[in-house]
C-alpha cells in the first residue's frame, strides 16, 4: 500500500496555528459585530476588540468615513471591578460569546444614547462626542436597553426589572416575588433554542414596557460541580429536559407609574413564548404549541391584555422558528415565513415576495415598507436581500460568502465571511448590489478588521456528492501530489441542524479541516440532511428519527468523494466532531465499524433524553408519546457495538451538554468490556474558553486519531 508523504515543507505554517487558533478565540477577536445604523443612515455603532488577540471588546462609531472610539472599559473608573451577575454570565455562555468589556449594547431610537454594562455596573454614552458616564443602579445590571426617546434605561437586577433616568432615580417595576421568579430575562429554552435573547420590548412612547414573567420552580434542578475544586460548592440550574416541565412564561405590560396589565392567551395550549415585540401597531406576541406544530402570532391590546390571532402556521412535524419574524412594515402588513414543497417563502401582508427556490433565512429588520432579510439560493452562500414595493427583490451582498447585517436611512452594513475571512462593509446610498461590492464602487466604505490572519490557507475542493447532491468539501494537503500515495481519510462534520460548514466562505472550521489535513489527512467535510438553508423537506427528514439520516449521508458521501479521488484510503478513516457533530461522530463507530475505524467525539448527547424540552422534541416529539425516537437517536444502550478506537472529550462545567452524556456512555462501554479513552475538561462549558487548553485540543485530537490509525487497530 502506498502512503503519500511530505515532499517539501508545507506552503501553510500549521506548526503555529494551534496557538494561533486559541489565542484569536477562533479568530472572532478583532472582527467588527452588533450593529445598529442610524435613522440617518451617517452612522454605524459596532462593538470590536482592538487587535486579534485582545479579548477587550470596545464601542465604536463610523461616520463619514472614520472611526471613533466611544467607549473603553480601560479607561472607565472601576469599569473592571466586581463580578459579572450569574444572569449576565449565562447569557453570554447562551450567545457563545468569547470576549470580554463591552459585549453588547442597546441604543435609543435615535442611535445618539448607547447603554452598555461592565462587571455589573450601569454605563452610557452619547454618541455626539460625550465621555461615557455611569449610571446609579440597584445592583449588579443585566441587559441594559435605553428607552426609545433616550429618557429612561431598564434593566434587571437580582431578577427583578428597573429603570432608571440619567440623574439616577430608580423605579422598580416589576419585583420578583421568589427565588424561582424572574423578570425581563428569557428562559432557558428561549435564549438557547428559539432565537429569542430578550426578556423586555419598550413601548414606542417610552411610557410603558412589554416584560416577560419566568417562573423556573417546575422545571428540574441539575447541578453543575466542579471536580477539579472540590471545595467549591456544585451550581444549581433550571434545565427543562425532554419530556419534562417547562418554565412557566407570562407576559405583562408594565407602565412607568406602576400600571400592571396581564397578556391574556391560552397559556396550556401555547405554552412557549417564542418571540414578541411593540410597534407602532402595538405590542404583538408569538406563541407556539408544545408539540410544536401550531404557532400563533397574536396582537395584544395594551390597554387590557387581551390577545387577537393575527397569524396561525401548522405544519404535520413541527413550525420551524425564523430569527426576525414577526415584524411589521409601517402600514402595518405582517412579515412572517411561509414553508410550501421544499421552498422557505418570505410573505409580507399575505403575499409571497420571493420566488421558488430561495430559502428565506432570517429577518434582519423592517424600515417602512422595505424588508431586510437573509436567504439562500445556492447551499454554498447565504445573502443579504431586501423587498421593498416598487422596488421588488434586489440582492444587496455580491460576492460568494455567508452574509448578514443591518441597515437602515438608506445604508446597509454587509458583515460577510467571504472567501478571505471576516469582512464588513457600508453602502451608502439605497445598497443596491450593481453600485457596491467588488466593484468598489464610491458608495462601499469597509469597517476594519483587525483580526489575525490564518497561518493556514484552506484549499477545498467543493463537491456534490451521490444521488442527494450532498454539498462536501474536500481539504488536501499543500504537499500532496495527486496520484504520488494513499491518505488516511478524516471526516470532520457538524452535520445537524442549525449549522452549515461547507460553503464558499473562510471560517475558523475550514482553518481547522485544512490544519488537519496538513498533517496527513484527506479531510472530507459533508452538510447532510437537517442542515439549513436546504428547504423544509431536507430539514424535516430527521423528524423521528436524528440518526439515520444524518449518519447515511456522511457514508454515501465518504464513498462519492473515494470515487472522485483516488487517493483516499478507505482502508484508514476516521471521523471528529464537537455537540452534534460529536455524537455523529461516535454513532459512526458504532453502527459503522466496517467503513469507520476511529473517532474523537467531543461533548456529545448521547442520551437525547438528556438534552432540552424545545430542541429535542422538535424532531423526536415527546419521550413519553415516541420513546422508540429516543431510543433510536440515543447511544445510551447501543454501547456494547464498540469495536474501534473512541475518544470522548467533554467540559466538566458544561451546561448544555452536560458532562453525564459522557459519563454515563463511558460506564455502559466499560460494562460491556468496550476499551475506550475519555479526556475530561475541568472548568469547561460546551465551548472550551481556555487558551492553553484549546492549543492543545487539536494536537491530542490528531494524536489519538494518528495512533489508531496507524497502530494496528484501525485498519482492515
Amino acid at each position: 500500500m502506498h502512503r503519500s508523504t511530505p515532499t517539501s515543507e508545507p506552503s501553510t505554517n500549521s506548526a503555529d496555528f494551534p496557538r494561533q487558533f486559541a489565542r484569536s478565540r477562533r479568530f472572532s477577536l478583532g472582527v467588527p459585530r452588533h450593529f445598529t445604523v442610524s435613522p440617518d443612515g451617517r452612522r454605524v455603532l459596532f462593538v470590536r476588540t482592538v487587535s486579534g488577540t485582545d479579548p477587550v471588546g470596545r464601542l465604536w462609531q463610523y461616520e463619514d468615513g472614520a472611526e471613533r472610539l466611544l467607549a473603553d472599559p480601560a479607561l472607565l473608573v472601576g469599569a473592571g471591578s466586581g463580578t459579572v451577575p450569574e444572569e449576565e454570565r449565562l447569557r453570554r455562555e447562551r450567545a457563545r460569546e468569547r470576549s470580554v468589556g463591552v459585549v453588547s449594547y442597546a441604543t435609543d431610537d435615535a442611535a445618539r444614547m448607547v447603554a452598555f454594562a461592565l462587571s455589573g455596573a450601569l454605563w452610557a454614552v452619547r454618541t455626539d462626542g460625550g465621555t461615557p458616564f455611569s449610571v446609579p443602579a440597584a445592583g449588579p445590571v443585566v441587559d441594559p436597553r435605553p428607552s426609545p426617546d433616550g429618557r429612561y434605561i431598564a434593566y434587571v437586577s437580582r431578577r427583578c426589572f428597573h429603570v432608571v433616568d440619567l440623574t439616577g432615580a430608580d423605579r422598580q417595576l416589576a419585583r420578583a416575588e421568589d427565588p424561582e421568579i424572574s423578570y425581563g430575562l428569557p428562559e432557558y429554552a428561549a435564549a438557547e433554542s428559539m432565537h429569542r435573547s430578550r426578556g423586555y420590548w419598550w413601548a414606542p412612547d417610552s411610557r410603558r414596557v412589554l416584560v416577560a414573567r419566568v417562573d423556573t420552580s417546575p422545571v428540574e434542578r441539575r447541578y453543575i460541580s466542579d471536580p477539579a475544586n472540590p471545595a467549591k460548592p456544585p451550581q444549581a440550574i433550571r434545565y427543562p429536559a425532554a419530556g419534562t416541565a417547562n418554565a412557566e412564561v407570562t407576559l405583562e405590560v408594565r407602565s412607568l407609574e406602576g400600571e400592571r396589565v396581564e397578556v391574556e392567551w391560552d397559556r396550556k395550549a401555547y405554552e412557549y413564548v417564542v418571540a414578541a415585540g411593540w410597534d407602532a401597531h402595538g405590542p404583538f406576541v408569538t406563541v407556539q404549541s408544545r408539540d410544536q406544530r401550531i404557532v400563533r402570532t397574536l396582537a395584544v391590546d395594551p390597554e387590557t391584555g387581551a390577545t387577537e390571532v393575527l397569524h396561525e402556521r401548522t405544519d404535520p412535524a413541527w413550525v420551524e422558528i425564523t430569527e426576525g419574524v414577526p415584524a411589521r412594515t409601517a402600514s402595518g402588513a405582517l412579515v412572517l415565513p411561509e414553508d410550501e414543497g421544499d421552498t422557505r417563502y418570505l410573505t409580507v401582508g399575505g403575499q409571497r415576495v420571493t420566488p421558488e427556490g430561495l430559502q428565506l433565512c432570517a429577518v434582519l429588520g423592517v424600515e417602512g415598507e422595505r424588508v431586510l432579510f437573509t436567504a439562500s439560493d445556492d447551499p454554498l452562500e447565504t445573502h443579504v436581500w431586501c423587498h421593498e414595493p416598487g422596488h421588488g427583490l434586489r440582492r444587496l451582498s455580491r460576492e460568494p460568502g455567508r452574509y448578514t447585517g443591518a441597515a437602515r436611512g438608506g445604508t446597509v452594513v454587509l458583515a460577510g465571511l467571504t472567501p478571505r475571512g471576516n469582512e464588513v462593509g457600508v453602502l451608502r446610498g439605497d445598497g443596491a448590489a450593481e453600485d457596491s461590492g467588488a466593484a468598489g464602487g464610491p458608495p462601499y466604505q469597509a469597517l476594519t478588521s483587525l483580526a489575525e490572519e490564518p497561518s493556514i490557507t484552506p484549499r477545498p475542493v467543493h463537491l456534490t456528492l451521490g444521488e442527494r447532491k450532498l454539498r462536501g468539501a474536500l481539504y488536501l494537503p499543500s504537499w500532496h501530489e495527486e496520484g504520488t500515495g494513499k491518505l488516511p481519510v478524516l471526516l470532520d462534520p457538524y452535520g445537524g441542524p442549525g449549522m452549515q460548514l461547507v460553503g464558499r466562505a473562510r471560517g475558523w472550521f475550514t482553518c481547522v479541516s485544512q490544519w488537519f489535513a496538513e498533517q496527513g489527512f484527506a479531510v472530507l467535510v459533508v452538510d447532510g440532511r437537517g442542515t439549513p438553508n436546504r428547504g423544509p423537506a431536507w430539514e424535516k427528514t430527521m423528524h423521528g428519527d436524528q440518526l439515520g439520516p444524518a449518519l447515511e449521508d456522511q457514508v454515501d458521501a465518504l464513498r462519492a468523494a473515494a470515487a472522485h479521488c483516488g487517493d483516499l484510503d478507505l482502508t484508514r478513516v476516521a471521523i471528529r466532531g464537537w455537540s452534534f457533530g460529536g455524537f455523529l461522530a461516535a454513532a459512526a463507530v458504532l453502527y459503522h465499524p466496517e467503513i469507520f475505524h476511529a473517532a474523537v467525539a467531543g461533548a456529545p448527547p448521547t442520551d437525547q433524553r438528556m438534552y432540552d424540552t424545545h430542541w429535542k422534541e422538535r424532531f423526536l416529539g415527546h419521550p413519553e408519546n415516541q420513546p422508540e425516537n429516543y431510543e433510536r437517536a440515543s447511544l445510551i444502550g447501543h454501547g456494547h457495538l464498540l469495536s474501534r478506537p473512541l475518544l470522548l472529550v467533554h467540559g466538566l462545567a458544561d451546561d448544555n451538554v452536560v458532562a453525564a452524556h459522557t459519563l454515563r456512555f463511558s460506564a455502559e462501554l466499560l460494562a460491556a468490556g468496550k476499551p475506550h479513552s475519555v479526556l475530561p475538561l475541568p472548568g469547561a462549558t460546551h465551548l472550551p474558553a481556555d487558551d492553553a487548553v484549546n492549543a492543545q485540543l487539536l494536537h491530542f485530537q490528531r494524536d489519538f486519531l494518528m495512533n489508531a490509525l496507524e497502530g494496528g487497530t484501525g485498519k482492515e
